[in-house]
């Protein structure tokens, strides 16, 4: 029993190292979003006071018309997406591809996200477990300076941890508000040209 104690002691203090590593690629990562999160919000913002008038507007007689007042280059997702469903305005399947295109783009986007809300709690309560063993192990033999050390990394393994995951977290939320009006602008296009095939 006492071996079986000792292997699983060795392997969970191997795993300090690769969780520290871990933590600091991910922190690097969530400051890296925050960046990109704050140029799509203003790229958004941008299309939206655009052609959410355009979108209201929108009949079966005025849709074509929408296609020569999108712009050219536009790194805009629903933007590249409604240019595509009226170029195969007369293809219902295809257009319901293209839907279905646009959810799997959308989910990717947010796999990133998703990704920060679920390992940095994990990683933040390895980082924190890991060293209490060694700070009791400091705390019993009476060598406080060990028993600090450790405690100072696991607190501050449970904090990087929090961040990256509240990042995520706060990232996802708004993204996945984003992409639903996305995607209603696009079923509502979707279903003008529907009207504009069918015959009267």
């Amino acid at each position: 029993m006492s071996l079986i104690s000792d292997i699983l002691f060795w392997i969970s203090t191997g795993l300090m190292v690769p969780v520290i590593v871990l933590l600091i690629l991910l922190f690097i990562r969530s400051l890296l979003m925050i960046g990109s999160f704050f140029g799509q919000y203003l790229a958004i913002r941008k299309t939206d006071a655009q052609f959410r008038p355009e979108i209201n507007s929108l009949t079966a007689e005025n849709v074509t018309e929408l296609l020569g007042k999108l712009p050219q280059k536009s790194s805009s997702l629903m933007i590249n997406y409604i240019r595509q469903i009226l170029e195969a305005e007369n293809n219902p399947a295809h257009i319901q591809r293209l839907l279905a295109n646009f959810e799997i783009a959308a989910d990717k986007d947010l796999s990133a996200s998703k990704m920060l809300t679920k390992l940095g709690p994990i990683l933040g309560l390895m980082g924190t477990l890991i060293p209490m063993g060694p700070a009791l192990v400091g705390l019993s033999t009476g060598d406080i300076a060990s028993m600090a050390y450790n405690m100072q990394v696991a607190f501050a393994t449970t904090v990087v941890g929090l961040f990256i995951s509240g990042i995520g977290f706060i990232t996802q939320q708004v993204k996945q508000r984003w992409y639903l009006q996305d995607m209603t602008n696009l079923e509502f296009l979707s279903e003008i040209l529907t009207e504009k095939r069918t015959p009267q």
